[in-house]
């Protein structure tokens, strides 16, 4: 199975939802998750999350039904900056 990896980006000025800003899989996922690293964003691993995300499109926001996955990503990431 090859490796995904989604990106999100939310601006809550300009937006109500995160979008959907990078995917992909294999080589691509891999780049996805190499710039991540190396701009210090913070990764979070749920394949089931990945595979749900990948559905949306490019540059949409996400859906409804995903904002109570979505704020648990925002949970761990809050959780995990502030411990830095």
């Amino acid at each position: 199975m090859k490796k995904k990896a989604v990106a999100l980006k939310y601006d809550k000025e300009k937006n109500q939802a995160p979008l959907v800003s990078a995917k992909g899989e294999g080589k691509t996922a891999q780049k996805i998750i190499q710039l991540a690293k190396e701009n210090g964003v913070p990764l979070k691993k749920d394949e089931d999350l990945v595979e749900l995300l990948s559905k949306v499109e490019l540059d949409k926001e996400v859906p409804p039904q995903m904002y109570k996955a979505i704020a648990e990503v925002f949970s761990f990431i809050y959780s995990i900056t502030r411990k830095e």
